[in-house]
């Protein structure tokens, strides 16, 4: 064996691609060992929000490594989780009232299906059905890659997942077969319905709008059905609001965050749950217990990062900064939606995106290759989903550095 022995996520190895070595990161920039600024206009896959090494969440990660590094969290506590819980009791819907602490947005919602399963189990009701959108994703642990589209992420994983009940993605203009399909669906009674809200991330950057959403969790309370959103991507101001479901005046029942949850700057995330689910585990019957758990939940160090984050919020003008963005991102995709490649170009918030080429999304498209080829020669990282070209830069990226990326995407059309 040759290079590294690093198996790397979402790598075809077999292509023998380059994998840049990563020095150090600040603001919107990343720099590698060869002497690069690259410019990441990705966020660090959708994690990075204030930007890379912000001053208030290092400080905050290193007075906290040197009190407490690690504790059980099974029937312990510390401060950092304590006072994350009272930051996001303060700025999340009141009617969510429980936080269960977990390491990644994969487990928020593998700890959200539980949650929802054993609501119902506890009642002592068989409503197991989990209702899913079509091209959905939340994760690739095995519960959520049940819940999440069948294709090319999980087709040789096929054996472990279990069966859920699709309605079609609510495309424009035909909406209401959703809503009808939603409501169909209903009447067998499932346990819950989970949502990525307003947009579908890695099916595709695909944007549906806010009533949608609303008359969704409309037919949901109407029949009982669990409403569970997944906000792991859409929360923490990428959709222009602190979480999605704001613009559609949705609460859920259990709502997973994630990634901008530390500010992106180390792994954690948390399922909220409303009252009722909490209540009905709640009992003197240890079988009730809610079995759930990793070594490193609610990990101190991470607590006290998203604990400042939770203040950068309070404190800063961060929707301010959003919506700036977001304007800034419109200026720069109208130019570029003139380009005969560029099809489809849609934003929501600080999330810009296009089909590059004719057709449709397609995840296998030769185009994104020949396109993460030219960015990454082009000190910038984009990382198309197939011919889907996307910008979702950190909230501190300057006109400049827009500029570059929005030429570099411009040039990489010209190649195409």
């Amino acid at each position: 064996m040759t290079g590294s022995p690093i198996w790397h996520p979402f790598t075809q190895h077999g292509l023998g691609e380059p994998i840049p070595l990563v020095t150090h990161g600040e603001g919107a920039a990343l720099f590698t060992r060869d002497g690069r600024r690259v410019i990441d206009a990705i966020s660090s896959w959708w994690v990075t929000t204030h930007g890379h090494r912000h001053p208030r969440i290092v400080g905050a990660i290193c007075r906290q490594a040197e009190k407490l590094d690690q504790i059980i969290f099974a029937g312990w506590t510390h401060e950092p989780a304590e006072e994350v819980a009272r930051g996001l009791r303060a700025i999340m819907p009141p009617s969510l009232t429980r936080v269960f602490f977990s390491d990644s947005g994969s487990t928020s919602v593998e700890v959200a299906l539980k949650m929802a399963l054993g609501f119902w189990c506890n009642r002592g009701e068989a409503r197991e059905a989990i209702v899913v959108m079509e091209h959905s994703y939340h994760g690739d642990t095995i519960g959520a890659m049940s819940v999440g589209a069948r294709g090319v992420f999980n087709r040789a994983y096929q054996p472990l997942l279990f069966d859920v009940t699709t309605i079609p993605f609510p495309v424009a203009g035909a909406e209401q077969a959703t809503l009808d399909a939603f409501e169909a669906a209903c009447r067998e009674k499932p346990a819950a319905l989970i949502v990525e809200p307003l947009i579908l991330g890695a099916g595709g950057m695909m944007v549906y709008p806010p009533w949608v959403l609303t008359e969704l969790a409309r037919i949901a309370a109407a029949h009982e059905v669990l409403f569970i959103s997944d906000e792991v991507m859409t929360a923490w101001g990428r959709t222009g609001t602190l979480t999605a479901c704001e613009q559609a005046g949705v609460v859920p029942d259990i709502l997973c965050l994630s990634k901008g949850l530390t500010g992106g700057s180390v792994p954690l995330a948390v399922t909220m749950a409303s009252e009722a689910i909490f209540k009905a585990h709640l009992s003197s019957d240890r079988a009730r217990t809610f079995f759930h758990s990793s070594s490193y939940t609610a990990n101190p160090i991470a607590c006290a990062a998203a604990a400042a984050n939770l203040a950068i919020w309070r404190e800063e003008p961060v929707l301010e900064r959003v919506a700036a963005l977001g304007e800034r991102q419109q200026a720069r995709l109208d130019g570029l939606s003139r380009h005969p490649m560029v099809h489809n170009p849609r934003r929501i918030g600080t999330i810009a995106a296009f089909e590059a080429g004719g057709g449709g999304a397609a995840y296998l498209s030769g185009v994104g290759p020949r396109l993460l080829h030219h960015f990454r020669e082009h000190d910038l990282l984009v990382r198309p989903l197939g011919n889907t070209v996307y910008v979702m830069p950190p909230y501190c990226v300057d006109d400049a550095d827009l500029d570059l990326v929005y030429d570099g995407i411009r040039y990489g059309l010209e190649e195409l």
